[in-house]
């Protein structure tokens, strides 16, 4: 009977020893697969903040957290399942989903830079004076962005583990939407907040966190107007970007090779990487202007008959 308990305990052991060394490897994976996904996930950090830029400082977190939910029920409910079953089934299917999802940032982003144009921000009017139903459709707005950024941010991270078992794939992909997302969106909520923080250091006693507190409330304002302006960047390069590298896998190399030939014209690095986010921008702002063009002729000829 000893025995047995004892051969029992060396077993229970065993799996716990076997147990541990596979939560190491996933979360080792997971990892990987978030570094590789960084360059996205910086582009989601910069694309957030705008869409609470007008509103009262009692509605930031909130609604924050309504895209912070909204964002893991887009990875863990829609993009996930999907993936694992395209990628189990139909890998070839993903690459024209994800082009799909690029389009429409391309188009977001080009829609941003023609009202800027014409001078009809919508961040012209705070949001606290136009009702809950903008803060509604404000959020609805960031969701819709953040389902487009988090697919290829999922779809990178699985690419980077295709080679892992089901499960393992599973389990590290989830632990990867949880990470990014609460970092992305922990980090949102201490951008949109800063002024806040630096109104409570400007009224301590402490001549430093005086100094601190008035450098924060100066430089909050312009770095939301920043964020505003590179999120709308991010989603032209972004997008740009996933369209160039599914028109090249689909056997269409051209616009991937001319943006591939600029990148070596200035060798690699830094300088070969803003050539091809300014290149993949660039293409991003000229297909989303065809998108824009297209739908806004398609009412017209329609309202004409």
């Amino acid at each position: 009977m000893a025995g047995g308990l004892f051969a029992l305990l060396d077993d229970v052991a065993a799996l716990a020893r076997l147990a541990a060394a596979s939560v190491d490897d996933i979360g080792a994976a997971a990892g990987r697969a978030t570094t590789k996904a960084a360059g996205v996930v910086v582009d989601d950090t910069a694309v957030t903040p705008q869409y609470v830029h007008g509103v009262t400082a009692d509605r930031e977190l909130p609604m924050i957290k309504k895209i912070t939910i909204g964002s893991l029920r887009n990875k863990l409910l829609i993009i996930l399942p999907i993936a694992l079953l395209l990628s189990q089934f139909l890998p070839w299917l993903l690459t024209p989903i994800l082009m799909v999802g690029g389009s429409y940032l391309c188009y977001e982003g080009a829609e941003k830079v023609w009202h800027r144009l014409r001078g009809q921000d919508h961040h012209d009017t705070p949001v606290a004076e136009n009702g809950p139903e903008a803060e509604k459709s404000m959020v609805s707005g960031a969701i819709r962005t953040d389902l487009i950024l988090s697919a290829e941010i999922m779809v990178i991270a699985l690419n980077e583990v295709a080679d892992e078992p089901f499960v393992s794939r599973l389990l590290i992909l989830v632990v990867v939407a949880i990470a990014i997302t609460i970092a992305v969106y922990g980090v949102v909520a201490i951008i949109v907040k800063l002024d806040d923080i630096g109104l409570a250091l400007a009224e301590r006693s402490s001549k430093a966190a005086q100094r601190i507190g008035h450098v924060l409330l100066v430089g909050t304002p312009k770095l939301l107007a920043f964020l505003s302006v590179a999120g709308v960047a991010a989603m032209l390069w972004v997008g740009g970007h996933i369209v160039l590298n599914g028109l090249d896998e689909l056997g269409l190399h051209a616009p991937y090779d001319w943006v591939h030939h600029l990148e070596e014209a200035v060798h690699h690095g830094v300088q070969g990487w803003l050539v091809n986010t300014l290149a993949s921008a660039v293409f991003g702002l000229l297909l989303g202007a065809v998108i824009l063009g297209i739908l806004h002729l398609v009412p017209r000829r329609k309202s004409a008959h």
